[in-house]
């Protein structure tokens, strides 16, 4: 069974950019936590640690 868990990041109840994260054998799953059976995205770790990276530095802003 996947044990998800709402991000730290999300700011509650209403928050409309609500993430969920899963340990899946070694990587990280992510989800959409108002649509749980919806699409899910995987990444390694090292990836992922890549993502945050470049999401604290404001590189992906529009």
């Amino acid at each position: 069974m996947i044990r998800w868990r709402k991000s730290s990041h999300s700011g509650g109840g209403n928050d409309d950019a609500c993430v969920e994260l899963a340990n899946l054998e070694g990587n990280v799953g992510v989800r959409d936590s108002k649509d749980p059976e919806g699409p899910r995205l995987g990444f390694s770790r090292d990836d992922f640690g890549g993502l945050l990276a470049r999401i604290r530095r404001g590189e992906l802003d529009d």
